[in-house]
């Protein structure tokens, strides 16, 4: 499934369910900073980052004064990542109106669960997961791992960042084989080679080195 948001216009979002390798699967928190981003040549512009932490930090201040639950935020490069559980389904839309009217958010994707609050045992064991998935990232040759967030709750895990198809389709490839992951979800940026090598030319690489 792809969606596509007006105010964002290369934003893909796909699902793609897998089973679990182990049964050992649950949620991680992490909300802003906490654990996805990945340091080195970042693909943001500075102005970007420096927004992405604001719209994090002012998102969750008003959540925590808004909406009950666990609620989560992810920004990059201005489009939100929602994660986490609240108790009605009325929590869950009052959270994603709280956060549009954050200044600078330019998309949301809403993946908040309707549902009791996942346990600390949940979120270590997710938190692990992430771990593992941001490990297999580094390992692969034919990525930039500073192109790349990554956010898991409850078994599935969020992909972020501005990526090509082909960085994003390998992403996917590889966190999928990752034990933990139930679930992969791609909340890319998609941009095209020729913007990649703007954007950084020294992580720009041919098509044919993909394989």
């Amino acid at each position: 499934m792809t969606l596509r948001f007006p105010r964002f216009a290369l934003v893909s979002i796909s699902a793609a369910v897998l089973s679990a390798t182990l049964s050992a699967c649950a949620p991680l928190v992490l909300g802003g900073a906490a654990v996805g981003t990945m340091v080195a040549v970042d693909r943001r512009t500075s102005g970007a980052q420096l927004e992405d932490e604001g719209i994090e930090l002012r998102a969750a201040s008003r959540l925590r004064e808004g909406v009950a639950g666990h609620v989560n935020v992810s920004s990059y490069n201005r489009q939100v990542l929602l994660t986490g559980e609240v108790q009605r389904e009325q929590d869950k839309q009052a959270a994603e109106q709280l956060v549009s009217r954050v200044e600078n958010v330019k998309g949301i994707v809403n993946e908040l669960a309707v549902m009791g609050t996942s346990s600390f045992a949940q979120r270590s064991a997710d938190t692990l997961t992430t771990g593992k998935v941001k490990a297999s990232l580094v390992d692969d040759k034919e990525l930039s791992v500073s192109a790349f967030r990554v956010v898991t709750e409850r078994g599935t895990t969020y992909l972020m960042g501005r990526v090509t198809q082909r960085e994003a389709e390998r992403a996917t490839q590889i966190a999928r084989t990752v034990p933990g992951v139930q679930r992969v979800v791609r909340v890319f940026e998609v941009i095209t080679d020729e913007e990649l090598r703007q954007i950084a030319p020294q992580q720009a690489r041919p098509a044919s080195a993909s394989r």
